[in-house]
């Protein structure tokens, strides 16, 4: 099988890279706007600007991929709200550049969402639930999906939360590394505790990707951590699991900040799809922790 990778450079891109180098029967290509950052593997790196569709179509033609992973997105939620022209680009007429590569080729396409497409007042979500985003980043996600939704393809969405994880040479930071790097360096953290997620061990999202991928499970599929916390609590157990100073540590509301962007109080999902029709097996955050731990260490 043939799949190409798109955002290779980024966190879940490189996490996919990874995990199907080691898989013998796919023949693996990436896609990044830059230089590749990619530790050496079994792969072909194409520098492309998916915004340029006659590029994108011609790595098509080139190479005839059976699947395609999109995980290219503009996922910085304030700057989404700033300038949501750039976030329509970037976040719906990429994908919809690439539903009609895919159509041209009859390429599976799994496309990666996100929980911001809900309103967060009746979370954790399943994937029947209807949709009600708040920001400019929610709903170019939610126009994304529907996109695809009305393509031909055979088609899979992968709806994901606060992904965090650790890579080389990382252009963006994440919760979990901004949080232990804050604590090492001594600084006083106010987080607060009105907003649930469940953070998502990046690793896990490769692998529920993949499994959609490999499997042609068509539909929506919630992938995620299991745990819901709020940013306080997050901060409270990294700060355990790396054995650093958790008196730094203190507790607020969101009424505190002003953010550009609205965000959904509580989100969350139910697992209980991916998990019997994917075998999809999530971990704790205390799992995901020690992971990243040893993987730092």
């Amino acid at each position: 099988m043939r799949v190409l990778i798109t955002g290779a450079n980024g966190l879940l891109g490189q996490k996919l890279i990874s995990l199907l180098s080691t898989e013998p029967d796919v023949e693996l290509h990436a896609t990044g706007r830059g230089i590749c950052r990619i530790p050496d593997g079994n792969y072909t790196y194409h520098r492309v600007d998916l915004t340029e569709e006659g590029a994108l179509f011609g790595l098509f033609e080139q190479e005839r991929p059976h699947a395609v992973i999109h995980g290219a997105a503009m996922t910085n939620v304030d700057a989404c709200e700033e300038d949501p022209k750039e976030c329509e680009l970037q976040n719906v007429t990429v994908v919809e550049s690439l539903i009609r590569a895919c159509e041209n080729h009859s390429t599976f396409m799994t496309l990666v969402s996100t929980d911001f497409i809900f309103d967060g007042e009746n979370g954790p979500y399943s994937e029947e639930d209807k949709p009600n985003p708040l920001s400019a980043y929610g709903h170019s996600k939610l126009k994304a999906e529907e996109a695809l939704r009305k393509s031909t393809l055979d088609w899979a969405i992968a709806r994901t939360i606060l992904v965090y994880g650790v890579i080389p040479d990382a252009s963006r930071s994440n919760i979990v590394l901004w949080t232990k790097k804050s604590l090492e360096d001594g600084k006083p953290l106010q987080l607060i505790n009105d907003q649930w997620r469940m953070p998502t061990l990046a690793e896990d999202l490769a692998m529920g990707c993949w499994l959609m991928t490999k499997q042609q499970a068509k539909g929506v599929f919630n992938i995620s951590g299991k745990d819901l916390l709020n940013p306080y609590e997050i901060a409270l157990k990294t700060a355990a699991v790396f054995g650093l100073d958790a008196s730094l540590v203190s507790e607020t509301d969101g009424s505190k900040f002003t953010q550009p962007a609205k965000r959904p109080p509580r989100t969350g999902f139910k697992l209980k799809k991916s998990m019997e029709v994917l075998g999809y097996h999530p971990s704790s955050f205390e799992e995901g922790l020690e992971i990243l731990k040893n993987q730092l260490s």
